[in-house]
């Protein structure tokens, strides 16, 4: 864990970052690059979190951690909705495999719901920062 600059601004800084992996994606899986799509539909995903977080003194080098902290305080605690959690899990173990199994082979409906899933926490941590 790492202390780091955090308020609102840095928020809205990290879910710009968040839609600009997104567009990524989408335009990856636009031309059929589906693992790397996936790839960036996570980072989507974590820099979304990310901003969550910067709305505390709280950051930390390991996406894992970022991840479980995440998942504790604001998924666990009904702040966000339980299938958020999942949604997140589903993220990372297709992310894992897209970028380090030579023979994984990612299909175009579940790059389409990884790309959903980060639109959809996207909402929801905008929503959320809004809030603040």
């Amino acid at each position: 864990m790492t202390q780091m600059f955090y308020g609102k601004d840095l928020a809205k800084y990290k879910l710009e970052r968040a839609r600009e992996e997104l567009d990524t994606a989408e335009l990856l899986f636009r031309n059929e690059r589906l693992k790397a799509a996936n790839n960036r539909a996570y980072y989507s995903i974590y820099y979304s979190l990310t901003a969550v977080l910067c709305l505390e003194p709280i950051a930390f080098k390991k996406h894992k951690d970022t991840i479980a902290y995440f998942n504790k305080n604001y998924v666990h605690a009904g702040i966000f909705p339980e299938q958020t959690g999942r949604s997140i899990a589903k993220a990372v173990k297709i992310r894992h495999a897209s970028d380090y199994d030579e023979f994984y082979i990612a299909g175009k409906e579940e790059a389409e719901r990884q790309i959903q899933t980060a639109k959809n926490i996207i909402d929801l941590v905008e929503e959320f920062i809004s809030n603040q």
